[in-house]
């Protein structure tokens, strides 16, 4: 089974956790965007979505599925998005296709938080996969620098403006022993909009995508 068939998987097992006659949350990427393709197939049976992206919205509103800003949404059962890691604790790293400010606060805004993957993201510890951070442009180099104190590595990502019109630098070279304390601390640097951490707020079910079908992991 390919990559793409186990991401497919995943979104299929999440469908059981959209809740009729509600809104739903939704998040971006490849697994998600499996979610959207299976989520056209009961759009009737839904009063819309909130979406994380202009990427997903787009997708969404091209199989007729309504959008709605979340400012004129008060409830959302579920939030539904993916994760480029994952530990045992379903402490998240997020931001690789660069939503992860508007994917915290749709996170935040729901009652309960749906993690699809494949199984190769889920790690026991964080950090091989470069921590995203979206930060104002006029802060990029401060940041920068003091991402570097924390051991990291950080690579600005060129030519990438976020939905919001800010600037991502991907740090490198991180082992997150402390993924609760590392986000607080990032998010409390003047100029940082938010860390791809999601320890705060982690998701409350992962779901994988395996050979053999989705698995779903709760919390330790």
């Amino acid at each position: 089974m390919t990559q793409d068939e186990m991401k497919r998987k995943a979104a299929e097992a999440a469908m059981q956790y959209v809740v009729q006659d509600e809104f739903v949350g939704v998040g971006t990427g490849s697994t998600v965007n499996h979610f959207i393709d299976l989520l056209a197939g009961m759009k009737g049976k839904i009063k819309g979505a909130v979406s994380s992206s202009v990427a997903s919205t787009d997708r969404m509103k091209k199989h007729g599925i309504p959008v709605m800003e979340l400012n004129n949404v008060d409830y959302i059962p579920v939030y539904i998005d993916g994760a480029d890691e994952s530990d045992h604790y379903l402490n998240l790293i997020k931001g690789g296709g660069g939503a992860l400010t508007r994917e915290k606060i749709i996170a935040a805004a729901s009652e309960k938080f749906i993690c699809i993957a494949d199984e190769t993201k889920l790690v026991d510890v964080l950090g091989k996969f470069p921590l995203p951070v979206e930060v104002i442009p006029m802060a990029r180099s401060m940041i920068a620098r003091k991402l570097v104190k924390l051991g990291g590595r950080p690579v600005w990502r060129e030519n990438f403006v976020t939905d919001n019109g800010n600037v991502i630098l991907d740090v490198h070279n991180l082992r997150i022993m402390e993924p609760v304390k590392m986000e607080n601390e990032i998010n409390s640097w003047a100029g940082v909009v938010t860390v791809g951490l999601f320890c705060n707020r982690p998701a409350d079910v992962l779901i994988l995508g395996t050979p053999n079908g989705a698995k779903t992991v709760l919390s330790k």
